[in-house]
């Protein structure tokens, strides 16, 4: 049976992809992971060969850090969750509560200070080998920014809801391939996405307003014990849904 929140994490990564603070980091990766120079990034000329396959290679690699350690911090959500389940009805009021804040802060209503700020994992490792990008992409995962912050706290409290810590670390893998899929395809189009994405910038304010209503609607289902809204639109939607979860 479909599990909405399988659902809401697909979406919320889709969306945190497109966000303000992580669009505009693509281009800079790409360029650092297929080393070659912005300028001969953004240019008309074609990648050369050995740099389009480098940097392919290593977004997939990238992508699998991203979605390592937010599979292990589902698992860790989980297992944290299930050493206070006898306060669940609590613990959902005040994840709601804070989601809600979250969804505030995207909106502009009010500013948490604290969400400014990133956590940083540096690495010296060379991005354009397997290895260099596997641990670029576990740096990442470490040191989301504001924009994703807030999405993946939300995803994490609900992982800590989860029966098994299996579960939790499923959820979190979604939210994760979610969010970097858009960025391994965009690494195999990389000049039509470059462009695409010039042309299309001015919109990524919007993408902010939509993940505050998101949260904000997240958290009345949750405080509501409505979340299965979700999961009937969804499986009348799209019916290969059902297999999900």
């Amino acid at each position: 049976m479909f599990d909405a929140t399988f659902g809401g994490a697909m979406l919320q990564g889709l969306i945190a992809f497109f966000s303000p603070c992580v669009l505009p980091m693509v281009p800079f990766y790409f360029s650092y992971m297929a080393g070659i120079s912005m300028s001969e990034l953004q240019s008309d000329d074609s990648i050369a060969p050995g740099a389009a396959r480098r940097l392919v290679i290593s977004a997939l690699f990238f992508a699998l850090g991203v979605t390592t350690i937010f599979f292990l911090l589902g698992m860790g959500a989980t297992a944290a969750g299930q050493t206070v389940r006898m306060w669940k009805t609590e613990l959902t009021y005040a994840a709601a509560a804070i989601i809600f804040v979250f969804g505030l802060h995207f909106l502009g209503v009010l500013r948490v200070p604290f969400l400014y700020r990133e956590a940083k994992f540096e690495s010296k490792a060379d991005p354009s080998t397997i290895v260099g990008a596997y641990v670029m992409g576990l740096a990442f995962g470490f040191g989301w920014s504001a924009c994703v912050g807030p999405m993946l706290a939300s995803i994490l409290f609900l992982a800590s809801m989860k029966d098994s810590v299996m579960q939790g670390g499923l959820l979190l893998m979604t939210f994760g391939l979610a969010m970097t899929s858009p960025f391994v395809l965009a690494a195999f189009f990389a000049k039509p996405f470059l462009r695409w994405m010039a042309r299309n910038r001015k919109y990524l304010a919007y993408v902010e307003k939509v993940m505050g209503l998101m949260l904000i609607l997240f958290a009345i289902l949750m405080v509501t014990n409505t979340l299965n809204v979700i999961a009937n639109f969804m499986i009348e939607m799209f019916p290969w849904f059902q297999t999900i979860g």
